[in-house]
């Protein structure tokens, strides 16, 4: 099948049909918010002024829906659970939900943010919300515009270096834990759901109904999804995300009843939000400033867990660029329980230290450890991951950063909430084009402290030390 999959050129499409973020943000109900449930906390990287919670008491979203905006997103971190646990969450989570939109008389449509290659608990997920709260319809959206994650005629692709490919031949469909062989969606559903939802019985949305026929037409084929039929939805622009966005938001206000499964750039789009330029330097200065808190110290500390090439090549420009010290925790040393402690001990207080004269660069190592099986894999990547927050909880405690960045998915996620304690938090914009989030903790022992989200499968290789400039020069 790979070989005859193509990436279609400009001129053999339609252009694409023009929406703007102020009639997507018309059509929106005004007492109801769309409440995206991030697997990671990637998902906030296209969005800006969004709030974030890491937890989801009733009283933490009763605060989110009161907040003036479309949108916010709970940080539920599923990617890194066993399926049981992520069932659970899930289930924790929509249910609090349900009791806080009852208070607060505010209604809410639900998306379970995945990444955008197409890893993550699918269908589990899906499933689990739709049990909870009825839908007629499941829409996957899987496009990530500026990471060229893009979707034409239903397959889904990624940008490479080399070109264009079908993210079955990639190496994120190789994942140790949610690799698939699929490129094209309605393969994948059904590879995905084992057989349950057939390829043929897949909803597709293509290009030509997005760019020729329009809105009305798109919200007629969401409308006509019964029982939790699945559709895919092709995007190669945020013009085609936005008409998909028109299409839904008008199709819920007929009493369609929505849920989406989709990448970054699809919440951006439904949430009525244009793309904005990257964070200034300047910008970065007058938020520190504005709110009374420069008591960060001067240089700042970078976490990374990502195993992937793509972290690894961009470690590497970072180091060409200078001015960092680096430290690695042995994932050897972490798995033995006799060494673990003492070895956590011992790189927190040199990267404490170092945090005098450099940015820090704290990582695991690069080779990636792997068990059995997916579960073991799994079980030992959140066994890594809690020795990286605790390394980064031991050095913050001694001396406090000028900025924390977390690189790779369930790193950031779990820095968040347990290395710096964060809560409740607002996305305030991207310090690269509609990569790498910029959270603004708005509570706790981490306030004034920013802490920059980093996917580990996003930029290209100077991203990292071209987001470390920045930061810098603050």
């Amino acid at each position: 099948m790979s070989q005859t999959l193509h990436f279609p050129e400009a001129h053999e499409l339609p252009p694409p049909r023009e929406v703007t973020p102020a009639e997507v943000t018309a059509a929106l109900a005004a007492d109801r918010r769309l409440v995206v449930l991030d697997d990671d906390p990637t998902g906030t990287q296209t969005v800006a002024d969004v709030p974030v919670l890491t937890t989801w008491t009733v009283e933490d979203l009763r605060w989110a829906l009161r907040q003036d905006s479309t949108a916010f997103f709970v940080l539920t971190n599923t990617r890194s659970l066993a399926p049981d646990a992520a069932a659970a969450r899930n289930r924790e989570v929509v249910r609090a939900l349900a009791q806080a939109s009852a208070a607060e008389g505010i209604g809410y449509v639900l998306a379970s943010r995945g990444d955008s290659t197409l890893r993550g608990h699918f269908p589990l997920e899906t499933d689990v919300l739709a049990d909870e709260v009825p839908v007629d319809g499941v829409v996957l959206v899987p496009a990530y515009i500026e990471a060229g994650r893009l979707t034409a005629d239903s397959v889904h692709w990624m940008r490479t270096a080399e070109g264009m490919l079908p993210v079955g031949q990639s190496e994120f469909a190789r994942d140790a834990t949610f690799g698939y062989a699929n490129s094209r969606l309605p393969e994948w559903v059904e590879e995905k759901t084992g057989g349950r939802v057939a390829a043929a019985d897949v909803l597709r949305i293509t290009l030509e109904d997005l760019r020729v026929r329009g809105p009305q037409h798109v919200a007629g084929l969401l409308g006509s999804l019964r029982e939790g039929r699945t559709a895919v939805a092709d995007a190669l622009t945020d013009d085609d995300l936005r008409v998909l966005a028109l299409a839904s938001a008008t199709a819920e206000a007929t009493g369609a009843r929505l849920l989406y499964r989709c990448g970054p750039s699809f919440v951006r789009a439904r949430a009525g939000q244009a793309a904005r330029a990257p964070l200034t330097a300047q910008e970065l200065r007058a938020g520190r400033d504005a709110a009374g808190r420069d008591t960060a110290g001067q240089h700042g500390l970078i976490a990374v867990g990502s195993h992937v090439g793509l972290t690894t090549r961009q470690l590497d420009r970072l180091r060409e660029r200078g001015g960092i010290a680096e430290f690695e925790l042995d994932v050897h040393a972490l798995l033995d329980d006799e060494r673990r402690a003492a070895h956590i001990a011992e790189v927190a207080r040199a990267c404490a230290r170092a945090l005098e004269e450099s940015e820090v660069v704290v990582r695991t190592t690069r080779s990636l450890v792997t068990g059995a099986d997916a579960d073991d894999s799994l079980a030992i990547a959140r066994d890594v991951s809690a020795a990286l927050v605790e390394t980064v909880r031991a050095i913050t405690a001694e001396r406090r950063p000028a900025f924390v960045v977390a690189k790779g998915g369930i790193t950031s996620s779990d820095i968040a909430t347990e290395g710096l304690e964060i809560r409740r938090a607002w996305a305030r914009g991207t310090l690269l084009p509609g990569i790498v989030s910029l959270w603004e903790p708005e509570s706790g022992p981490s306030v004034g402290i920013p802490y920059i989200v980093f996917a580990g499968n996003v930029g290209d290789d100077n991203a990292l030390a071209d987001a470390i400039d920045l930061l810098r020069s603050r």
